[in-house]
């Protein structure tokens, strides 16, 4: 039996990545996590403030970052020391110490008329979106990552402290 020479399927588009960085991005150095959150303090944007504290002391992926509520970080109306969420991948839970820093910053955060009566601890601006989305804080996290002079592609929102792991959703 004869097998027929097909012709070479060519793409119609460049593909996806060309020209990108792919792969695991590096983690934010000390010297860049500080630089970050001094800009953020001096333009008094108290949600971007507690969001960037919260990553770094947390090291949860950006997903379950997002998906935080209130309940999770304050007991009686004070913000918690420690916390613990349950992280979305792995059905496991995570604990981790809220800073002094991040305390305050959050305290601050939830007095904005923007979180009353919000079950979440970033809530999206619309009704129909509950919380900011990852691809909202991706966005965001470039924001701050480019605001400090480092290319934004070099830096990933996966994990903020540590060098990332796999992404949300994926096995």
């Amino acid at each position: 039996m004869q097998t027929p020479n097909l012709p070479a399927i060519r793409a119609l588009r460049p593909a996806w990545n060309k020209g990108h960085i792919v792969g695991q991005k590096r983690p934010l150095m000390p010297k860049h996590v500080w630089a970050i959150r001094v800009r953020l303090e001096l333009t008094e944007n108290h949600r971007d403030v507690a969001l960037f504290n919260m990553a770094i002391d947390s090291k949860l992926r950006g997903c379950d970052l997002m998906k935080m509520k209130v309940i999770d970080v304050m007991a009686s109306g004070q913000i918690k020391e420690r916390a613990s969420v349950l992280q979305g991948k792995t059905q496991k839970a995570v604990r981790f110490e809220i800073s002094e820093g991040t305390r305050a910053s959050v305290k601050k955060w939830r007095e904005n008329e923007l979180m009353v009566g919000s079950e979440y601890l970033w809530p999206g601006r619309f009704h129909e979106r509950l919380h900011i989305s990852t691809l909202q804080y991706a966005g965001i996290v470039q924001d701050w990552v480019t605001s400090i002079g480092s290319e934004a592609s070099a830096s990933g929102t996966h994990s903020m402290g540590n060098p990332p792991k796999t992404s949300c959703g994926q096995k």
